[in-house]
Parts: structure tokens; C-alpha cells; sequence
């Protein structure tokens, strides 16, 4: 990640810059901590070590690597940066949705071959997809498809429980929810055979919801037709993955919520938090330990 604008946060608060392992020295007084890299994941012993410490904001809306039981044995409320990316993800979903009906993977490739070939292509309107995840990224791409003519279908907790159900009623299955027990694995090989071979699949969450050996598998096999991914379950994806040469398989690294600018918006969102938090005031984006995301 690029770095933080720090300049954005008023000057009349001491910041201590971080790069790595905090140190003893480095947390001693700190009462909030910013983690800007996502991929932070020994939060437990920092929480250990800083005395005073109240307050985690992390600069990502999945916090599952930060989940840890420290957070309530030391009372640390935990806050995310949702809001930021729901739109840029949704146009992302757009793009690769459209893309994927409308042919344009082929026809970019018959581009480069200089060939004239006629054919015919898909219709994104009357299509029916199902948004597993009903946060704010999950509503924001509902939105928009809905806006196209697409008729859709938001996922919630309970509903997930018959994803194969769900799946087997539409054409489009896209996952933006949260890493947690309840989703990791929930998109398996049964609910993309329910999804059948006309079927897209589109995970902008986190790669651990889809099963990957399984989905591989169901690309091999024409289960389902294709599948748009921009998060895997081992980042960066390993150059050995399947997923790298199938031609009905968008490859992205992990950025459909990144656009230009979004590190200023990003550090936004914790600068009013914080203003909140110098104030006395109820906190935004407040996550729940044992949900792992942003209730309400």
C-alpha cells in the first residue's frame, strides 16, 4: 500500500509513525492506534503491550486478521473504514459483470489477431444475480445492477445458510461479505453446480468464502461459465494457480475498491472518527468481535 497522508490529521495530535513491529517505546502513552496495511495480523501482543491503548482503527473494511480475544479483555473498541470503497467496488462488479455478458475478453483477443468476426453477445438486463452480503459494499452493487435491469437478490446471514438454493435461481452469484466461520468455504462445489453452466461468479470479499479447488475445478469442467476474482486464498495469488491461464477467469489483485485518491478518503474517515473521539463521542464503523464486521 502506498503510504498514509498523515499531514490530514490535525496537528495537535502526537503521531508516532510506525513501520513494522511496534516497539515498547514506540506504544508507550499510545491511547489510539491507525493500521493503515491491511495485512497487519499480530495485533494480540500489541494489545498486550500498550497500556493505555483504547482504541484500533483499521484503513480496510474486512478486520478479520485483527479479531482477537485481547480486544474485550482490554476493552479496545475496534473500528473499521467502511463507506469508502462501496462504490468503486460496485463499478468494479459492473465492469466485470458487463464484460463477461457482453463478450469483451474474446473480442480483445480477436484484436490482437486482427480478426473480423461476427457474433452475437450476452444481455446484462433481465439477468438475475444474487449479492451475498448485505453491508454497504453488498447494497451499493445491488443498486447499480439493479439499475441495468438486473433483477436481484441480497444474501443476508440467514439466507446464506441455502446458498444452493439461492444459486440454483440465478444467473450471477457475487460474494461481498466479511471473512468469518459462517462464510469461509460457503461457496462450494454443490452451490456452483446449483448455479449450472451459464453461471458467473464474481468474489469481491475476501478468497477464503470460495473454495478455490473446487471452483478451478468447476471452471475445468464447464460447471459454470466463468468467474471475475479479485481476492484468493493466498495473496498474491501464486504464479502456479490455474486461475492465472483460464480464459473465462478475471484475475485481479485484490484492488477493486482501489481508485485515485481513496488513500485521502480513507484517512478521512479515521480523522473524523477521531475529532469524534477527542470530543467524547459515540465512534462510526464500531465492529463486532463475534460478528466480525460493522452491525446496522
Amino acid at each position: 500500500m502506498p503510504p498514509p497522508p498523515l499531514a490530514l490529521i490535525p496537528p495537535d495530535v502526537d503521531v508516532v509513525e510506525v513501520r513494522g513491529t511496534p516497539t515498547g517505546d514506540q506504544l508507550a502513552g499510545a491511547e489510539v492506534l491507525y493500521v493503515w496495511d491491511h495485512r497487519f495480523a499480530d495485533l494480540a501482543p500489541v494489545l498486550r503491550s500498550a497500556d493505555r491503548l483504547r482504541w484500533v482503527h483499521a484503513a480496510s473494511v474486512g478486520v478479520n486478521r485483527l479479531i482477537c480475544p485481547e480486544l474485550a479483555q482490554h476493552q479496545i473498541t475496534l473500528t473499521n473504514s467502511r463507506g469508502v470503497f462501496d462504490i468503486s467496488i460496485a463499478e468494479w462488479v459492473l465492469a466485470a459483470v458487463l464484460s463477461f455478458v457482453k463478450g469483451l475478453p474474446d473480442t480483445l483477443a480477436l484484436q490482437r489477431e486482427h480478426t473480423w468476426l461476427y457474433r452475437t453477445t450476452g444481455r446484462l438486463a433481465g439477468k438475475r444475480a444474487a449479492v451475498v452480503g448485505t453491508g454497504s459494499i453488498g447494497r451499493a452493487i445491488a443498486d447499480r445492477l439493479s439499475r441495468l435491469d438486473v433483477h436481484v437478490t441480497l444474501v443476508g446471514r440467514h439466507e446464506s445458510s441455502d446458498l444452493t438454493a439461492v444459486a440454483a435461481e440465478v444467473d450471477i452469484l457475487i460474494a461481498a461479505v466479511p471473512l468469518t466461520a459462517a462464510t469461509t468455504g460457503l461457496i462450494d462445489a454443490e452451490v456452483l453446480a446449483a448455479l449450472g453452466p451459464a453461471g458467473f461468479v464474481v468474489n469481491v470479499g475476501r478468497g477464503a468464502t470460495v473454495v478455490e479447488d473446487e471452483l478451478i475445478e468447476a471452471l475445468r469442467a464447464g460447471t459454470i461459465a466463468g468467474a471475475a476474482l479479485d481476492v484468493f486464498e493466498v495473496e498474491p495469488l501464486p504464479a502456479y494457480s490455474p486461475l492465472w491461464a483460464m480464459p473465462n477467469v478475471l484475475v485481479s489483485p485484490h484492488m477493486s475498491g482501489d481508485y485515485v485518491g481513496f488513500e485521502a478518503d480513507m484517512m478521512g474517515v479515521f480523522v473524523d472518527n477521531l475529532q469524534r473521539w477527542l470530543r467524547g463521542e459515540k465512534l462510526h464503523n464500531i465492529v463486532d468481535p463475534d460478528s466480525g464486521y460493522v452491525r446496522g
